[in-house]
């Protein structure tokens, strides 16, 4: 069973009405954003927070102002109470609502989203985890779209996918002109293709190099995971 909470070194992620636990690729997928995005300053969105743990690793390395969205009443308490008790609590905003409608009177300098995975595939019997993984509420080409109307005219945004969806999504922002700046895919340990992507999209700029992490290698975290998140997790501490 998964712990009702995640230690990182810097915060803590309580995680009990939490629908989507912590997990490795979520974790991997905001060390990379808060690598990109450094000691950038300005405005960021989260979209479909959850724990918060996103916008609370990308909080840790960045002097960004935070907002974070969710559609579930459960998870914007549970991310405003670990957004509460983090060292960055004055820059972390949670909001209740659903993004296809939700708008600001500013634009964001960047936008970020977890979102749901699996596009009319097979639903479990929990209607929160089924909420947190699928994307019948929230289809992809709705949540590009509201990005577009929320992210400013020179802003970057980031998402992280199953390998399996690649295709449609970059079908979807090909057409919409965005352009995937940086990509890192994601592979478990002896697996011959990626399981998820890692991409950040922007209308300026030019593709970069396309990278690869490994997980695990003959059982222990390679060294380009420790140094991901080396200043994350507790146990690389020190």
């Amino acid at each position: 069973m998964p712990n009702d909470y995640f230690q990182f070194q810097q915060f803590r992620v309580e995680q009990v009405k939490a629908a989507m636990k912590v997990c490795t690729d979520a974790c991997i997928f905001g060390a990379w954003v808060a690598q990109l995005l450094g000691k950038q300053h300005g405005r960021l969105l989260d979209i479909g927070t959850g724990t918060g743990l996103l916008a609370l690793m990308v909080a840790q390395k960045t002097g960004l102002k935070i907002d974070a969205i969710d559609i579930r009443t459960e998870a914007v308490d549970e991310a405003g109470n670990n957004f509460c008790s983090s060292p960055w609590s004055d820059r972390l905003n949670c909001f209740h609502g659903d993004i296809r409608r939700w708008r600001t009177d500013e634009s964001y300098d960047a936008v970020i989203c977890n979102p749901p995975f699996y596009e009319n595939n097979l639903r479990s019997t929990d209607d929160e985890r089924n909420d947190a993984m699928h994307s019948e509420r929230l289809t992809l080409l709705e949540l590009v779209n509201a990005i577009k109307e929320l992210l400013k005219a020179e802003g970057s945004w980031g998402i992280l996918l199953p390998y399996s969806r690649l295709d449609f999504f970059l079908g979807i922002v090909e057409e919409m002109a965005w352009n995937v700046l940086h990509r890192l895919d994601i592979y478990n340990e002896g697996k011959k293709e990626p399981f998820r992507s890692c991409m950040w999209l922007g209308k300026e700029g030019e593709a970069t190099m396309r990278q690869q992490l490994t997980i695990k290698q003959s059982g222990i975290y390679t060294e380009e995971f420790r140094t991901l998140l080396g200043s994350y997790y507790l146990a690389f501490q020190g």
